[in-house]
């Protein structure tokens, strides 16, 4: 089968599954594994993918996402040029696995799906005896610094961060994600806050826009110096690589004076 990941998370989900071999092209921003994608024909960013560029590889799937806010665009343009494909848009942990099963049945790789899905639940596993909510610290993942955009209910972040017994201070609205003003952050008081920007390379995340926000002052994270860089690749990603961002989110809340259960 030929492949086209038009997704960072695709593309390691094909891998993760044994099936680079398949792959024909891929995203302008797949990056991992860096021996399999150095190799292959870019097809674009992913919010302006070249259709054209897609459709000349002659893929027998498409692997796209609607995860990312824009992407709908690139569907269409897939569903126009008559090419098949998957588009994805998990929002738990479980729509994850849901994923990753589907992917492997149109690859011909259940067993393996099945194998990965079944490693993840095992390194994700809730433990036996939470600690109790009063001993969780707020943790805010920050997917963009201006504005700052957080993590809402609706997003596999709000179940890595209470299984790694902390709380997301936005956990309480009903959305994937959404933008903040800086005095909204100021009034969630997090206990730490994790730099996680989306499309940028971890080198260039800078904890001082955080510490230096004079509105954040008397923040607990930015007053007890609790700003954790964790890349995005391992948090914003529905792929096999959130079990490191998992237990990367563990070592901030034990930083931050939380409870976490071996």
């Amino acid at each position: 089968m030929r492949l086209v990941t038009l997704a960072c998370s695709n593309t390691e989900i094909v891998c993760a599954l044994g099936c680079a071999d398949q792959l024909v092209g891929v995203d302008d921003h797949s990056d991992h594994p860096p021996e399999v994608v150095s190799r292959l024909p870019r097809v674009g960013p992913d919010l302006t993918i070249d259709i054209d560029a897609v459709a000349r590889l002659e893929p027998d799937l498409v692997l796209a996402s609607l995860t990312v806010p824009g992407h709908e665009k690139v569907v269409e343009g897939l569903e126009r040029a008559g090419l098949p494909f998957l588009a994805p848009e998990p929002r738990t942990l479980d729509d994850v696995y849901r994923d990753i099963l589907q992917i492997a049945d149109r690859l011909g790789v259940r067993e393996r799906g099945e194998a990965l899905v079944a490693d993840m639940q095992r390194d994700l596993e809730i433990p036996a005896e939470p600690p109790p909510i009063g001993r969780r610290p707020r943790v805010a993942v920050q997917w963009w610094p201006k504005p700052v955009i957080l993590p809402g209910r609706d997003s596999w972040v709000q179940q890595l961060l209470e299984r790694a017994g902390g709380v997301n201070p936005l956990g309480h609205e009903p959305v994937k994600s959404r933008p903040l003003t800086d005095e909204e952050v100021r009034d969630l008081a997090p206990d730490a806050i994790v730099i996680s920007w989306c499309g940028v390379p971890t080198a260039k995340y800078r904890t001082d826009v955080v510490y230096g926000n004079p509105l954040w002052q008397d923040v607990p994270a930015v007053r007890e110096g609790r700003v954790f860089p964790i890349a995005e690749a391992f948090l914003g990603r529905p792929a096999p690589r959130l079990v490191e961002g998992f237990h990367a989110l563990r070592e901030v809340v034990r930083q931050a004076g939380g409870v976490v259960r071996e």
